[in-house]
């Protein structure tokens, strides 16, 4: 009953600092499977992917002031589909992969936007890890491996030589925790959506992998902000 009054709260146009409150107490409750089970509705997912802006096609993200709500909406989304069969089947009926890619694309050459890339880029690991039909439509219909590169090239900031080679600098400073946690994301999602790849068939496809593996390269010669972080990043 609290988790239902609280997704009638969010329904309604209420104040930013109301939506951030109920989605943080929404995201510590998701996390019970047994809570979750007369909430995880197609109704009340679509609220939470309105929050996310996952339900806007066109709408740039602007609006700095909405970034929190976004964020928090993105981590109650991780929570349920994570552990929900019932969330995981309707993130398939709503296809929530390609509108997590419509905003990641968003995110690109976006400031302050680091948090929302990163859990946009969790929810797309969580779900290429639960549904091979969603690596499938990532790698084939969503160009999912192109935008994961992008991605994971911009969490590490990385800049080009040649085509496929990447600047070394010796005494570039270790990543923040944020881009680090960014790349992270985006390897785990990679590594999923790549993991049936094996026959490269086209140009396009040889010249993607060929770009991926300069990135990866660059990745571990990479640090991190600790010795834990440079270990989870390699």
């Amino acid at each position: 009953k609290l988790c239902e009054g609280i997704l009638n709260i969010l329904e309604k146009d209420t104040k930013t600092s109301c939506q951030v409150a109920c989605l943080e107490a929404l995201r510590i409750l998701s996390r019970d499977k047994k809570v979750l089970v007369p909430v995880t509705t197609k109704r009340n997912m679509q609220i939470l992917m309105k929050l996310a802006k996952l339900d806007t096609v066109e709408d740039p993200l602007e609006r700095v002031s909405e970034f929190p709500v976004i964020v928090e909406a993105l981590k109650c989304l991780c929570n349920i589909i994570f552990n929900s069969s019932v969330a995981q089947k309707l993130s398939l009926e709503l296809n929530l992969a390609a509108m997590l890619c419509n905003l990641l694309q968003k995110c690109k050459d976006r400031q302050l936007v680091d948090d929302i890339k990163c859990f946009d880029l969790r929810l797309l690991f969580l779900l290429s890890l639960l549904h091979t039909d969603i690596r499938a439509q990532l790698r084939q219909e969503l160009q999912g491996v192109q935008l994961l590169t992008q991605a994971l090239e911009s969490s590490l900031s990385v800049r080009w030589t040649e085509e496929y080679k990447a600047a070394e600098d010796r005494d570039r400073p270790p990543l923040s925790l944020q881009e680090t946690d960014c790349a992270i994301e985006a390897l785990k999602a990679l590594f999923n959506v790549t993991l049936d790849s094996w026959n490269v068939h086209s140009k396009n496809e040889s010249h993607q992998f060929r770009y991926m593996a300069a990135i990866l390269r660059h990745c571990l010669l990479t640090t991190g902000p600790t010795e834990e972080k440079t270990e989870e990043l390699h």
